[in-house]
């Protein structure tokens, strides 16, 4: 709790800034208590205030959901009993809950107007209180059964909705179906809305009886709204809060108790693992070769004293064969491409911390004139400690650096490089092994190959490559297997490295970087890699790995290392040779460097050897050594070379920045994103199925209310309906659309920097795939609602409804999608849009009419989508209406005096939502494009 501080202080200015929006659109002076309508204003502020302190709970489910599999191990292993986690979990919450609450009716209580009896304000308070723990055990609860952020998020928006719309203030107690009663008498909400608004309206400034009424006014209002009005209601209400407090805390024990994770953490098994797995049961031998070469894993050829000889022969069959492999991959020819760097100096801003401990320096350097030359065929190792800059020095030789000052020249075969052609020529396989989780192996070598090959490569071709590509990175046993999440699900660790090789391999680059291809890999795993690295570089590719701590196998594998240390400058550039034996010569014949000893890994030896702690003993400069010596001036000799043209050759070239117009990227894009939502059920269906679930909730609920229109309740009961319904799907589908897009976003940095696309062929494909699931999800949704609620029908009034639908579910999922693209992570963007979504929630025409909003906050009611839905769907089905209610007004003229919603104003409403639409969308394309959160 304590480190998950920044949620509860954005909580807690979140809460402080709705406070001060509520006091100043409720504000006393504008606030009047001489009529039943006055009171429904008032009742309108009562309610938002319940609204704010549960939702202000529902951070409390995501809190519990990011803990749940810690817990579960912890269980597990019987570390506790689940009750000694939730009393804690309770108990730690119930402080914040108390300066909560007390920052928003200090804020808001007076200001509003509400009763001035001292008494009165500390009841209030203590009902918040309640309110707010009862919120959050019940998310807690949520959480708990939930176990999976979306579905939990579905549940939590499915209960919250339940437990608002029976609340007694959208749907009348009245008005409220038979056979839904029990649910209203089941609300937490019922309870607080009651006793809230007992406290209020039987204070003394709502005694007074108005002219031509029999009873106070607070009584009148309460009994216009369905409310009991005895004072009695007020301890029914808290005793019915804290009863609920225990019983949902009660509930979270025991679904900590009795509940598992969803699933184990399981990876595909190809064939080949599920066939050595059998060879290892019956004592036979495992082939990790693809030149067929086997080994047997007996102890004598794992004991640590092994010689780096014998070692090396454990994968011999990855520096085999050669000659065999260069015919392998070559489907489609490419031309082999040397890299040269000359005196690269990397630079950044120095930091605030260093600057603060008396540095004075501007910049930290972090490479310090690097220099060396990549070629064809030559397998390199870039190496040194953390922290010595190998990550730092590949980014800037691939262009994948977003900030800094890079200094030096960069020659592609003797040409100056330049980033946007470059990156036609290479690939860079990440760390990270980022790839859409929800397509096949194959697609992603598809979708790859279709975007980066040149467009003059044929169909016929292009699969034929992506065959050669995958019999060469052996990922033919595992073409048909989802990508699925690193670490949740899908392909196992080793097989997403191989998988990031052969994303790069199918765009036919000359020059390929790999990042670590080995880091967290076991010997075996790490083995198969490397024997795909090694048969990239057999096809003639210049490779060069960055590669920390590496077994002898491994190191062996390698044709020349570039060594640097702490700070940024190379200490040994060259060949390794036959096991290692140059290097080991090298340093060596270094006056005090103690010999390696039979057996030890030379990548170790090398590595201890030049410590810092080994240069300050010997009293020596590796750095100074290195550039006295022979290999350096070899090296630089080798630079000069290979940085001269060859006679004949060209600059690289190429017409178009991209391989691939941009009809063929939006295709790709959106291609891709079929394929991916289309095998996403827990974000597509959960989707729909919550929408089914609510239409028939709402239908049931509010059964039969859209035909009636005698009193202005019927006509609030009929709008409650349309306000929730926009409200409650909407922000599921803000909140559900947010961590696919997230996670999309993360890929498409990594194609984007690839060369693969634009910014706006992403957008295009997110955004239009949308547009289909959202048309589904309406349908379902005004199909049902529409027929249960019996609206009229005709043809116009139908369209009108599903129209406004449609374009506001669809406004809402690009303003959930924007979200995500102007801010650092789904966890902000979630924070960020329910903030706004309250607000929304508070300006949308049913809490306080635009008639009564103070002229100083009116200008957001025009910019709120929510309130141009409800006019539209409104004043579609009521602004037409010439059928007198019981106040002897028509409805037409109650819709138009009341909440100023007018029929002949329809079509410009229609072009406002749809604008709204047009805007976030566009928004989220250009977000995409301007903002890059992924710092390198």
């Amino acid at each position: 709790m304590k480190r998950n501080s920044f949620v509860y202080i954005f909580k807690m200015t979140q809460l402080i800034f709705m406070a001060f929006i509520s006091m100043t659109l409720f504000l006393r002076t504008e606030m009047h208590k001489k009529t039943v309508t006055d009171g429904g204003i008032y009742l309108g502020a009562l309610f938002f205030t319940t609204i704010v302190i549960m939702f202000n709970g529902f951070s409390e489910l995501a809190l519990s959901i990011i803990k749940l599999p810690v817990f579960y191990k912890q269980r597990d292993l019987l570390f506790f009993p689940p009750w000694a986690y939730s009393l804690p979990t309770w108990i730690l919450k119930i402080p914040v809950t108390l300066a909560e609450v007390a920052v928003w009716a200090l804020m808001t209580y007076y200001v509003i107007g509400f009763d001035s009896d001292a008494g009165r304000f500390f009841k209030q308070y203590l009902l918040l209180v309640c309110l707010n723990q009862t919120a959050s055990a019940l998310f807690r609860f949520i959480g708990s059964l939930g176990r999976n952020i979306i579905v939990a998020n579905t549940f939590g928006s499915f209960a919250l909705l339940a437990v608002m719309v029976l609340g007694g203030f959208i749907l009348s107690r009245e008005d409220i179906q038979s056979w839904w009663i029990w649910g209203y008498w089941m609300s937490p909400m019922m309870y607080g809305q009651n006793a809230i608004a007992v406290n209020e309206f039987l204070g003394k400034s709502w005694r007074h009886v108005p002219a031509n009424a029999t009873e106070p006014l607070g009584v009148s209002v309460m009994k216009s709204r369905g409310i009991f009005p005895q004072a009695y209601w007020y301890w029914i209400g808290v005793a019915a809060s804290v009863g609920y407090v225990f019983l949902f805390n009660f509930l979270f024990t025991v679904a900590l108790t009795y509940l598992n994770p969803f699933s184990k953490n399981q990876a595909i098994l190809s064939e080949e693992t599920v066939a050595e797995r059998n060879a290892i049961k019956i004592g036979g031998s495992v082939e990790l070769s693809s030149r067929k070469k086997s080994f047997r894993e007996n102890g004598n050829e794992v004991r640590g004293s092994l010689s780096s000889r014998s070692m090396s022969a454990r994968v011999g069959g990855i520096t085999n064969g050669a000659e065999q492999n260069r015919k392998r991959g070559m489907v489609l020819p490419f031309e082999p491409f040397s890299i040269t760097f000359d005196d690269i100096r990397y630079a950044v801003d120095m930091p605030q911390e260093m600057k603060d401990q008396g540095i004075p320096e501007d910049r930290l350097e972090l490479l310090k004139g690097v220099s060396g030359a990549f070629r064809p065929g030559v397998l390199t190792a870039l190496m040194g400690i953390s922290g010595a800059g190998k990550t730092t020095l590949m980014d800037v030789l691939a262009g994948r650096k977003t900030g800094g000052y890079i200094d030096g020249t960069i020659t592609i075969s003797g040409y100056p490089k330049r980033q946007e052609t470059f990156a036609r020529i290479a690939g860079y396989c990440e760390q990270t092994d980022i790839h859409s989780p929800h397509v096949t192996v194959y697609e992603s070598l598809q979708y790859s190959a279709w975007l980066r090959l040149p467009p003059e490569v044929d169909t016929a071709t292009r699969k034929m490559f992506i065959e050669e590509v995958m019999a060469l990175v052996e990922l033919n046993p595992l073409r048909e297997a989802l990508v699925g999440l690193p670490g949740v699900n899908g392909l196992s660790t080793e097989q997403r490295k191989r998988l990031t090789i052969a994303v790069e391999l199918v765009a036919n680059p000359s020059i390929i970087f790999m990042d670590e291809p080995t880091s967290g890999l076991d010997a075996r795993a790490a083995a198969i890699v490397m024997r795909t690295v090694r048969n990239t570089v057999d096809t003639g590719r210049t490779v060069v790995c960055t590669i920390h701590q590496p077994s002898i196998d491994i190191f062996d594998a390698f044709d020349e290392l570039f060594l640097l240390k702490r700070g940024g400058e190379e200490i040994y550039v060259g060949p390794l040779g036959r096991h290692s034996s140059h290097l080991i010569e090298y340093f060596e014949g270094i006056n005090g460097v103690s010999k390696i000893k039979d057996g030890y890994n030379p990548a170790t030896w090398m590595l201890d050897v030049t410590s810092a702690q080994q240069e300050a003993a010997l009293g020596v400069n590796f750095v100074e050594l290195y550039k006295n010596s022979e290999l350096y001036r070899r090296n630089k000799a080798l630079i000069k070379e290979v940085a001269i043209p060859a006679p004949g050759s060209k600059d690289i070239y190429y017409p178009t920045k991209y391989s691939q117009s941009f009809f063929t990227q939006c295709m790709a894009c959106l291609w891709k994103q079929h394929m991916s939502y289309w095998r996403n059920p827990p974000y597509t269906a959960v989707r729909l199925l919550f929408t089914i679930f609510i239409a028939l909730m709402f239908g049931a609920i509010f059964w039969g209310l859209g035909s009636k229109r005698r009193r202005r309740q019927d006509l609030f009961n009929s709008m409650g309906s349309m306000y929730s319904a926009v409200l409650f799907i909407g922000a599921g589908n803000v909140m559900t659309v947010q961590p696919v897009v997230s996670i999309e976003r993360t890929v498409f940095y990594r194609e984007r920097a690839a060369g693969m696309y634009s910014a706006l062929p992403y957008a295009f494909g997110q955004v239009m795939i949308e547009i289909p699931y959202v048309f589904l999800q309406t349908l379902i949704y005004g199909v049902i609602v529409y027929g249960m609620i019996q609206f009229e029908w005709t043809v116009i009034k139908f369209f009108w409804y599903l129209f406004f639908m449609f374009f506001t579910l669809l406004y809402f999922t690009f303003y959930g999608m924007m979200g995500v693209a102007v801010t650092p992570n789904h966890n902000i963007a979630a924070i960020v849009s329910s903030c706004f979504l309250l607000i929304w929630n508070l300006f949308s025409g049913f809490i306080i009419p635009r008639t009564r909003i103070p002229v100083w906050w009116r200008w957001y009611y025009y910019i709120c989508p929510i309130s141009w839905t409800l006019y539209g769907l409104i004043a579609s089905q009521y602004g037409d209406i010439k059928d007198k209610m019981d106040t002897d007004e028509t409805v037409e003229d109650f819709i138009r005096s009341y909440f100023d919603f007018k029929h002949e104003f329809l079509g410009y409403v229609a072009i406002i939502i749809v604008g709204f639409t047009v805007l976030f969308g566009f928004i989220f394309a250009f977000s995409i494009r301007a903002f890059n959160f992924q710092k390198r």
